[in-house]
């Protein structure tokens, strides 16, 4: 990644600013993950200044726009119907994590409602059973939710970070929190 040229900002790139605010939680794994991509730590924070920079930028396009400006064009695309309202779900491929795709839910007028990884269409999920199977990087919200309902949203501490009040086994409850979907810590 590292020459004398800026380079496109890309998939790569983008894979690094998901590890960036994963490593909040779980640094040993995000640096495994960032070696087995060959960048360094401060590749990864030049990233994350890039997606920063474009996010808040005041010429910067709108949210969808730019996921497929950094991505590509999807790998599929879907309408969906989330209670009254009908919105397009765009997923794209993202190499470190071969069986998840990124995931951009965007209304009528383009506007992204949510942004997130979610497990790839087909790919087996996570045997989920007890509190012991969640694992770090092991399962989205979504698989979270369906397996220890009732599940309770909860505000997460960050705009890329989700927690589920999950009710587990036997009676009780815990709280998962979860980073561009995908689950990093049970909270005390």
């Amino acid at each position: 990644m590292t020459d004398a040229q800026p380079h496109r900002f890309g998939p790569l790139d983008f894979q690094l600013v998901l590890l960036r605010r994963m490593a909040d939680h779980q640094p040993e794994l995000v640096d495994d993950a960032r070696r087995e991509l060959g960048v360094s730590l401060a590749e990864m924070r030049e990233a994350n200044r890039r997606w920063q920079a474009m996010t808040r930028s005041p010429r910067s396009r709108g949210a969808a726009a730019r996921y497929r400006s950094v991505l590509g064009e999807p790998e599929s695309v879907a309408r969906r119907r989330i209670g009254d309202l009908e919105c397009e779900a765009r997923l794209w491929p993202v190499p470190l994590w071969p069986t998840l795709r990124f995931e951009v839910l965007a209304g009528p007028d383009g506007t992204v409602w949510n942004e997130w990884l979610v497990r790839a269409p087909g790919a087996a999920g996570p045997v989920l059973s007890t509190v012991a199977d969640l694992r770090a990087w092991s399962c989205t919200v979504d698989e979270a939710a369906r397996a220890f309902a009732p599940a309770r949203p909860r505000e997460g501490s960050a705009p890329t970070r989700w927690q589920l009040e999950l009710t587990v086994p036997g009676g009780g409850t815990c709280v998962a929190e979860f980073s561009w979907g995908l689950l990093q810590r049970l909270l005390p």
